[in-house]
């Protein structure tokens, strides 16, 4: 799985994917980052903030769709894009725009 182009979606990645790819890779290094990677998101432009979060919706999305090819990898995927995006934005965008729906 190559993260880094999951995380760009084909554009120009942020410095910021390079820690959460880690992270990706290895969860048990996930909440020795967290924190790294919140400061590296509050130095970021609005534009930046958008691109991440577009990047956490899409691990999410990722998730989802592959659910039942690899459910523990799907469920790390997922887990660290809802953390990192709840703590950042307080809120999860995907969340809402499913309750919207039903």
């Amino acid at each position: 799985m190559n993260y880094s182009e999951l995380l760009s979606g084909g554009g120009e990645p942020l410095e910021i994917f390079a820690q959460i790819v880690i992270c990706l890779e290895d969860i048990e290094k996930f909440p020795f980052l967290l924190e790294n990677i919140c400061r590296s998101a509050m130095q970021l432009d609005e534009d930046e903030l958008n691109r991440l979060r577009f990047a956490l919706l899409r691990l999410q999305v990722h998730a989802d769709i592959h659910h039942y090819e690899d459910m523990e990898e799907t469920q790390k995927m997922k887990y660290i894009a809802q953390v990192i995006e709840n703590v950042v934005y307080g809120n999860l965008l995907l969340q809402y725009a499913v309750e919207a729906t039903e």
